[in-house]
Formats: C-alpha cells, structure tokens, sequence
C-alpha cells in the first residue's frame, strides 16, 4: 500500500465558528487526528469526558487547557503536550483568536 505525504500546516482555515478536526490515521483502538482552532473554547460549564485516552500535543498557537479539580487552567505552548487519561474531565479555557492553534491529538485504548 502507496503512503500519502501530506502536511500537518497545510490547507488551514481561516475563522470559523468551529474547530476544524482532520482524521490521519485510524486503527483498532487508535485515531489520530489534526485539530485546528481559531479562537474557540468549550461551551460554559461543559467537560469532556472521554472513554479512550488522549494525548495531545500543541504544535502552533496557544491554548488554555484546564482538568478538573485543578485551581487554574493550564498555558500550553508549541511543544507542550499532555497525556489526558480516560474519564478526566477537561475542558479548553480558550485558544488564539489570532493565529490557527494547531493540535495533534492521538486517541488511545
């Protein structure tokens, strides 16, 4: 099977009222997938609570990622990355208005 190569940067969008969320790769009890913001948090008082474990990585922009039962949000950075276990609840306090935050987020079992 012929790979694709392909870009983590390319073809971004521009503002929109929603992330946009790319899938790259799926396997049994893996997905891989490019996430870019433009400005968007979680709604109010909402928390993900996910079945599958995550590990996340922030490759441009910035963001503010909070877990639940911590005082305050978390500042993310190009290269700061997280692994979020299973049924921690968490949340995105905010991301870059003015440039795209770019994430890759590998969802596991």
């Amino acid at each position: 099977m012929m790979s694709a190569l392909s870009n983590l940067f390319a073809a971004l969008p521009g503002r929109r009222p929603d992330e946009l969320v790319t899938e790259l790769l799926a396997a049994p009890g893996l997905r891989v997938e490019r996430i870019v913001s433009t400005g968007q948090a979680s709604p109010p008082g909402v928390w993900y609570d996910q079945e599958w474990n995550e590990w996340v990585v922030l490759l441009s922009g910035s963001a503010r990622l909070r877990l639940e039962g911590e005082p305050s949000a978390r500042a993310m950075a190009p290269g700061d990355f997280i692994n979020i276990p299973a049924h921690r609840r968490h949340r995105v306090e905010a991301t870059d208005p003015r440039e795209p935050t770019i994430w890759l987020a590998i969802h596991y079992r």
